[in-house]
């Protein structure tokens, strides 16, 4: 059984209030365990942080819309995010988990509710996936079609040192991608880290999407964050045009201070003075991204 995770904090209000229709692009819903069980083979075990939550953090930050990520502790058992989608069809859109196996009809049934792409896992440490319960990239092959079909994208949990190597076959799949979490590059390295400037190559050519979410996943230097701050700068001089941000509420396995999604967004505002760049991605890009109305 794996250590439970601490619960997220009561997020603080932003002090600077959102645009209309900005969207948190990055965040999970787990549970209720008793009626949505989590994955017997998860490397962590979230607090219960279902839909109610999640929308009272969202009207705490301005919000009007979030984009939900099956979050691995769940598995192949989208039960919890779909629930969501259907509950809140005008304001949610989602990022599913499915294997190789998953029939093409119960892609359109998802897309029906709301889905608009699929995650996987390709983020490795000591040779090993490093979450449990997450679907590999090989299984993109079979699942391709469809998500061409529905128009759907891939979202990759990379960490971007094993970019170069995996460009051949995104490059085959022919799907637009979205990258996690600034590309996961450890902020103690800098943005001069061999890594994240294949980042910032591949981003300049259009070539994928970002998130500019998880300061608190790259840098250890709670809770301002400050050496997260060049490379979220970084990405957003080379193309904003390809950027969304997002809050990654409820925090899962985090092994140091828990954030709190309020101060997260405040940190990307300050670090993004222009407030046309911020309506960029905060609200124009995330509607083309998941197909909200403009």
């Amino acid at each position: 059984m794996t250590a439970p995770c601490p619960p997220p904090r009561d997020p603080s209000p932003p002090k600077i209030p959102l645009p209309g229709g900005a969207c948190d692009t990055h965040a999970h819903v787990f549970g209720p365990a008793s009626r949505f069980s989590y994955t017997s083979d998860r490397s962590y075990t979230p607090p219960d942080a279902p839909l109610e939550k999640y929308l009272a953090m969202l009207d705490t930050l301005g919000f009007a819309r979030g984009a939900l990520v099956q979050g691995s502790a769940h598995g192949r058992d989208n039960g919890a995010m779909l629930d969501a989608l259907a509950r809140h069809p005008e304001r949610l859109r989602g990022v599913a988990v499915a294997d190789a196996n998953t029939p093409p009809a119960e892609l359109r049934r998802w897309h029906a509710l709301g889905v608009r792409g699929l995650r996987f896992n390709h983020f490795f440490r000591d040779g090993q996936l490093y979450y449990g319960g997450g679907v590999g990239l090989d299984a993109a092959r079979t699942l391709a079609p469809t998500m061409a079909e529905l128009g759907w994208h891939i979202q990759l949990w990379i960490d971007v040192k094993d970019l170069t190597d995996t460009l051949p076959l995104m490059r085959q799949l022919g799907l637009p991608f979205v990258i996690d979490h600034m590309g996961r590059t450890e902020a103690r390295l800098g943005t001069g880290d061999p890594g994240f400037q294949s980042l910032l190559r591949l981003l300049g050519e259009g070539g994928c999407w970002v998130k500019l979410s998880g300061a608190h996943r790259i840098s250890e230097q709670a809770p301002d964050y400050p050496d997260a701050r060049a490379f979220l700068q970084a990405l957003v001089r080379t193309n904003p045009e390809q950027l969304v941000w997002g809050t990654d509420w409820p925090h899962p396995r985090m092994h140091s201070e828990m954030p709190d999604a309020g101060h997260l967004l405040d940190l990307f505002q300050e670090w993004t003075p222009d407030a046309q760049t911020r309506h960029r991605i905060l609200v124009t890009n995330p509607a083309r991204l998941y197909g909200f109305p403009a």
